[in-house]
């Protein structure tokens, strides 16, 4: 790790305070490594390297059950797109609106297209995408007493 110095002005530095106090950072150094992380998340989303944009990414999403055939046309995006799917945590938050959050793993238009079928259906009502940028990786190693090889995900 590098020791940087800044000349920041006092506007920026109260900024950068603020949002320290707000996610509870110890340190000014960890609020501003933070920053520069979602910095570079968001440019590598936006330019894909030389890989192929591949990511992991959580889709939360609220919706009203009782919306006509709602639940039969978000069971449709699902497998349309169910090469992405991970897991989906269904909750039920009173007795119209229920909560799911799918964890999606793919290439980043895929993922995204995805997001979009699903939260423009009409009934949802709040939708959130968090990407993040990720590399899968062939590993070959060895658990208890086996030697095997498989995909990793590297963030």
């Amino acid at each position: 790790m590098q020791r940087i110095t800044l000349s920041v002005d006092d506007e920026l530095v109260a900024a950068l305070d603020r949002h320290m106090k707000a996610r509870r950072y110890a340190s000014r150094s960890e609020a501003l490594r933070d920053i520069l992380r979602e910095h570079r998340t968001r440019e590598q989303l936006d330019r894909p390297a030389e890989g192929d944009g591949f990511c992991v990414a959580t889709l939360a999403y609220v919706y009203d059950h009782e919306t006509r055939d709602l639940g039969r046309r978000l069971t449709q995006v699902q497998h349309r797109h169910h090469d992405l799917q991970v897991a989906t945590l269904h909750v039920h938050l009173d007795h119209g609106s229920c909560l799911e959050v799918s964890v999606l793993r793919g290439p980043v238009k895929a993922v995204r297209s995805l997001a979009d079928d699903t939260v423009s259906q009409r009934g949802v009502r709040h939708g959130e995408l968090h990407v993040i940028p990720a590399s899968r990786v062939d590993g070959h190693h060895s658990h208890g007493g086996g030697s095997h090889t498989h995909e990793h995900i590297r963030v």
